[in-house]
């Protein structure tokens, strides 16, 4: 069975929802010894816990996305790629993958994932920057999330 997951605002749904995730965390933490003790704690049945436990999960900082993809084409030059990380990294991008083609007419296309969190910059200025840099071209953000 495939899973669709949506992302909904707390203030439309049932508040046994939140009280699972509150028992979860009393049990993750250790100040519930048992699911008897934290079901108790947040007020909700057993029952209720067993039967949302794997199904409700809270948006927090461990979860939270913030990727985006950048596109753009590298001369081949000796440093090029080297030069462009370089930038990436003093603003903060985290980078996650590096998809690099073969170069053709001393060309090569590269997308870079990034993780944008720490980012010190805006990323249309990320984007400028790495433009600037001599052999790279044609750098497109082509999503974020």
């Amino acid at each position: 069975m495939k899973h669709k997951y949506l992302l909904i605002d707390t203030s439309i749904l049932p508040e046994c929802y939140e009280r699972v995730i509150e028992a979860r965390a009393l049990l993750a933490s250790g100040r519930a010894k048992d699911v008897s003790e934290a079901t108790k704690t947040v007020g909700i049945s057993r029952s209720t816990y067993y039967k949302y436990k794997d199904y409700v999960f809270a948006l927090n900082a461990d979860t939270e996305c913030h990727k985006a993809i950048l596109s753009f084409t590298l001369s081949h030059k000796a440093g090029v790629l080297g030069e462009v990380l370089k930038v990436l990294s003093q603003n903060g991008a985290n980078i996650l993958t590096i998809s690099q083609n073969l170069p053709i007419n001393s060309q090569a296309h590269v997308v870079v994932t990034l993780d944008i969190m720490h980012l010190s910059c805006k990323a249309d200025m990320l984007v400028a920057m790495i433009n600037s840099v001599d052999g790279a071209t044609g750098t497109k953000l082509i999503s974020v999330e």
